[in-house]
């Protein structure tokens, strides 16, 4: 027996091994595209928490005696452009899909870290799902090794009935 999540967010229980061969690979191949669709978007998901990290990092490393120092200015992750700091209480951060806002160097901090910190609360929960998904994957897998083997077994058996010559 497996428990499954239903379309309704109910539980499930289901009877692995009630279930034909062709049933659990359907439900196998399934799941591993489920398993890729969460891997995914736990790469994702660990790749913002790195921007925002980094953004958090950069901004802690401002001094207060910057003002008018030369930097390099990221205009994509690649292509940097010279620039001079002009105000150390006031920034502009991008906060998504082309919208950016001003922060002194304090709350665009604490901007970035409240970013990192939901981030994380996503990755724990989808890491909770992808362990569920991965414990359900690994019982199909074991149910249908199962029945393989014993079909395996049933046809070496019937292999040897027909190959014994019958005595008269």
């Amino acid at each position: 027996m497996a428990a499954t999540p239903s379309a309704t967010g109910k539980t499930e229980m289901i009877d692995l091994t009630k279930l034909s061969p062709e049933q659990l690979i359907q439900i196998k191949q399934e799941f591993e595209q489920e398993m890729t669709n969460v891997q995914d978007s736990l790469s994702t998901l660990h790749g913002c928490k790195a921007k925002y990290a980094g953004s958090k990092e950069a901004l802690e490393t401002f001094q207060p005696n910057w003002e008018n120092r030369q930097i390099l200015v990221p205009l994509t992750s690649s292509m940097y452009v010279p620039g001079r700091v002009k105000d150390l209480n006031n920034f502009v951060i991008d906060i998504g899909t082309g919208y950016y806002i001003e922060k002194d160097l304090e709350g665009a901090k604490d901007y970035f870290k409240r970013r990192v910190d939901y981030v994380q609360e996503q990755i724990e929960k989808i890491e909770k799902i992808h362990l569920q998904k991965t414990r359900f994957f690994n019982s199909v897998i074991g149910v249908l090794e199962m029945k393989q083997a014993a079909a395996a077994k049933l046809l070496q058996s019937q292999q040897q009935s027909a190959a014994v010559p019958q005595s008269s």
